[in-house]
């Protein structure tokens, strides 16, 4: 297991820039293969933002050109852990009804988040909605929702990089890693 130092810090890689590029690849495969017609893909910001962005640009090399609207949940605030209530920080501009709706998230956990917005795009008259994670913790999820499309299955760490934070620090790391303990 690799391990860099991060201004003061020492973090351990999960998952490598190389590994997260070439699953992201893979995942735009299976999405084209889903056949979605008109498809909006809705990252939820913030911590999927570098995902996204890989992501679409992933969609383009496989022939795709989507739509694509932000959405800003929140369940977590400063905290490290879920408060379990999920508030709209910034909505879609566009319409929704009559598109076939991609959900892209940082990490499915205790599912609130992605649910929420789910839900949402449902009521909001979406043709279909599927949802897309980077990470996905098993054995966390509070209610019952499976990914459509999953990068990897995820240890029960608090992991950083790759867009997502610690109190706003480590968004920028081309990886995914584990703060370690000094």
């Amino acid at each position: 297991m690799k391990h860099v130092t991060v201004g003061e810090r020492k973090l351990r890689v999960l998952y490598s820039k190389q590994e997260i590029a070439q699953r992201v690849a893979e995942i735009a495969g299976e999405i084209k293969s889903a056949q979605m017609e008109r498809l909006l893909v809705v990252p939820i910001l913030k911590g999927s933002f570098i995902f996204a962005a890989d992501l679409v640009r992933a969609l383009h090399e496989k022939g795709m050109a989507p739509t694509i609207e932000f959405l800003s949940l929140s369940s977590y605030r400063e905290a490290t852990v879920s408060s379990g209530q999920v508030e709209i920080l910034r909505d879609v501009e566009g319409e929704v009804e009559g598109w076939s709706v991609l959900l892209v998230d940082d990490i499915l956990e205790s599912g609130r988040t992605t649910a929420f917005a789910k839900d949402l795009m449902v009521a909001r008259g979406a043709l279909e909605v599927k949802t897309c994670v980077l990470l996905e913790k098993p054995g966390k999820r509070a209610v019952d929702l499976k990914a459509d499309f999953v990068g990897f299955k995820c240890p029960d760490y608090f992991v950083v990089g790759y867009g997502m934070d610690m109190a706003h620090n480590y968004r920028q790391l081309p990886f995914v890693g584990v703060i370690e303990e000094n």
